[in-house]
């Protein structure tokens, strides 16, 4: 994806959730691929955390990738939100974004096409 402006790009959910106690709870997709990296990634897979509970800000984020709105907009709700808390927004939400692609937790329609 080098030479990609994620800005621009519109995250959708992909892994499964589920909502405890106001924040995202996310579960750990299972590895599909065969052969010895599908048996390497499955090891790993059970030596990993099965969920993944995120705070309040990337709860809030979760909620807005829907696939619709870009990075940039989801970052611009986020600063409306939380205001300083969050900033440099664009920096921590390309991490977040980064690795929940990352962990497969992500993906993006516009681009995965």
């Amino acid at each position: 994806m080098e030479g990609v402006n994620l800005l621009g790009l519109a995250p959708q959910r992909i892994a499964e959730w589920e909502e405890v106690e106001g924040r995202a709870v996310l579960i750990r997709p299972e590895p599909g691929t065969g052969g010895l990296r599908g048996l390497m990634d499955r090891f790993f897979h059970r030596m990993s955390a099965q969920r993944v509970r995120l705070d309040e800000v990337g709860s809030f984020a979760w909620n807005l990738f829907d696939g619709e709105r870009t990075v940039a907009e989801v970052g611009e709700a986020m600063r409306e939100e939380y205001g300083e808390e969050v900033e440099p927004v664009e920096e921590r939400l390309g991490r977040l974004v980064w690795l929940m692609r990352k962990e497969g937790f992500l993906g993006y329609p516009d681009w995965d096409e």
